[in-house]
């Protein structure tokens, strides 16, 4: 029976959509509060059972390297100063994981990417996460398309429900349900790349959390590249469709789009809002606005 243990997260993206912030540093490292966002999918992974994080990166990413190292310097000034329980925060980052970095030369796709870390994955099962994709959730989402894969030992790609014509915007699934899931998991048949509203053939968005089988990458390397040269990782898929089944997973949470401006936005504000030292002052703060 086949294991998840490896967790891929593509970030050798350049971030222009959150220019000039993005110049001399990664959108990675954009912080959520005082966490930076890959973090929050780092520890999503580790709590879903992957123990090893696998980081396709690309230059002018070593901030993402710096972050989960150890910095002695920091830690012996901290430790100096006494300030324990800052000290605690920043051990707990380099301790958390083993990292392993491949860099991505050319940022030519979502599949290409996935391709790059092939030798580290090896011939097993795993999963790959998009950092811009923060899900809250009280079981990490992750985590239940990991008992969706124990039982059907295929690939799974997390979905959620879009109304309306912003379903233009996503990749859209076609599916079959599977009975006993509480309508929560389908049999994926095929998968459009934003399509218009009226051609959708559901209301299924594909969301940046994918458990996938190492066949794939067989197939990512006899996968057309489509325009401006990428290497899509949906396209891949399709050709995975042909040999083995591929199931979507309407996962229990809260999906913020941390690489969208005012989605990063509603989601400082969210995860502020849920701290317990930052909560009620907050609250105060966001009810003495006068708005128009």
């Amino acid at each position: 029976m086949m294991k998840v243990c490896k967790a891929v997260f593509p970030a050798a993206g350049l971030g222009t959509r959150f220019l000039p912030a993005t110049k001399a540093q990664p959108k990675e490292m954009l912080p959520l509060v005082d966490k930076p966002i890959i973090q929050y999918g780092v520890e999503e992974a580790l709590a879903a059972g992957c123990d090893q994080i696998i980081m396709v990166t690309g230059r002018g990413k070593s901030a993402i390297e710096d972050h989960f190292d150890v910095s002695f310097e920091l830690e012996t000034i901290l430790e100096e100063k006494g300030k324990k329980d800052l000290l605690k925060v920043v051990r707990e980052i380099s301790d958390m994981i083993h990292v392993a970095y491949v860099r991505q030369k050319e940022a030519l796709g979502l599949g290409h990417a996935v391709l790059t870390a092939r030798e580290l994955v090896g011939h097993e099962p795993f999963a790959v996460l998009l950092a811009d994709d923060v899900i809250d959730a009280k079981e990490p989402a992750l985590k239940q398309m990991m008992r969706v894969f124990e039982q059907t030992q295929c690939s799974v790609i997390a979905t959620q429900i879009v109304e309306g014509a912003a379903i233009s915007a996503y990749g859209v699934l076609e599916v079959k349900p599977v009975d006993g899931h509480d309508g929560r998991l389908f049999e994926v048949r095929n998968m459009v790349e934003k399509p218009k509203f009226e051609e959708a053939p559901s209301n299924l968005a594909i969301i940046g959390r994918y458990i996938l089988t190492p066949t794939i990458f067989d197939l990512l390397e006899k996968t057309p590249k489509g325009s401006g040269g990428e290497l899509q990782l949906t396209d891949g898929m399709r050709l995975l469709l042909k040999q083995e089944k591929i199931y979507a997973y309407v996962y229990d949470g809260k999906r913020h789009d941390a690489g969208d401006k005012l989605g990063f936005l509603k989601a400082t504000v969210e995860f502020a809002l849920k701290r317990k030292d930052l909560g009620g002052p907050m609250r105060e703060y966001l009810r003495s606005l006068k708005l128009d």
